[in-house]
């Protein structure tokens, strides 16, 4: 850190752990992953998944598959509906209707289909969280009648990607409760990363973020898991305080994950309210960014599955 200059407040000192000035190759532990793994996959979620960007999804038709079931989600009169893409008719896909007054008309024969529903077809459960679009599939469960979220900041810019990965959720998962690579496998981004604290169910850390040339911004933040495909990146220290970071994992199918990464980027500075108005022109930066990040970390979790179907063949 002698060599970069640092942005924004200084950060309070603390005395690192003893374990953190070991090699990041020996501070990873395998075993200690997979315990915060298999505590965030016992988490409750009552089959909600993320779907998309809510402010992605019009009135015009879109195809989803999530959790091996093909799914379509359109706008009527602003509410966002998501139906079983096959026409309860002859099973054309709706994802290629056309929509008149808020009913989907079937491509093959025209049958009309909304929120009223048809015999056995009907819509899914939605939630708009004011950010990204979640649909249940499956029986509701109790204790989770509504998306588990986590606290977020009041006033934010926010940017929403969406790829996909050759992998299950819990790789993703994995890749995000193993901080010790982010310096290394990132060096583009981090200039270095220590880890605070470490259990099972949080973990923080030290980063400092390149910005330009050799200018860093250093913050402390903690990862969590509010449930199995969810982890949330939340910066409690220095520029950007109360910003955080989800990226939530929706299975597609076997083998096959879609990522979706909300960045929600707030700050305590004179003018942030200002700068709002300017978020549709600043995402296209965020994105990029998290784009970016992503393409590396998807490898990462790709080669996770690799290893572990290799191992269970």
């Amino acid at each position: 850190m002698s060599q970069t200059w640092k942005f924004g407040p200084p950060l309070p000192p603390v005395e690192l752990p003893e374990t953190s000035h070991a090699p990041d190759w020996q501070q990873a532990r395998p075993a200690s992953i997979a315990r915060a793994l298999k505590r965030a996959l016992e988490r409750p979620h009552g089959n909600w998944y993320v779907v998309d960007a809510s402010r992605r999804l019009g009135e015009a038709p879109r195809l989803f598959r999530v959790a091996g079931e093909d799914l379509v989600a359109w706008r009527a009169g602003g509410e966002l509906l998501v139906a079983p893409d096959a026409c309860p008719h002859m099973g054309a896909s709706l994802s290629r209707s056309r929509v008149c007054e808020g009913k989907l008309v079937c491509p093959w024969h025209g049958l009309a289909l909304g929120n009223e529903g048809h015999g056995a077809w009907g819509t899914y459960p939605v939630h708009e969280d004011g950010v990204l679009t979640w649909v249940r599939v499956g029986p509701e469960a109790p204790d989770t009648p509504r998306p588990v979220l986590p606290p977020r900041p009041s006033l934010f810019m926010e940017g929403v990607i969406r790829m996909e990965a050759r992998c299950d959720p819990e790789d993703v998962i994995a890749n995000r409760l193993d901080p010790w690579h982010g310096a290394h496998f990132h060096p583009y981004s981090f200039a270095s990363l220590s880890v605070l604290d470490l259990d099972d169910h949080v973990l923080k850390v030290r980063v400092a973020k390149k910005l330009v040339g050799r200018l860093v911004v250093e913050t402390d933040a903690t990862f969590h898991s509010p449930e199995p495909r969810t982890i949330v990146m939340t910066i409690v220290e220095g520029e950007g305080r109360g910003s955080v970071v989800e990226t939530h994992a929706t299975p597609i199918e076997p083998g096959r994950t879609a990522v979706i990464e909300a960045t929600l980027a707030t700050s305590d500075r004179e003018g942030f309210r200002h700068a709002l108005k300017l978020n549709r022109f600043i995402r296209p930066f965020i994105e990029r960014s998290a784009r970016r990040l992503w393409v590396d970390d998807a490898a990462y979790a790709e080669r996770l599955y690799a290893l572990r179907k290799g191992a269970s063949a």
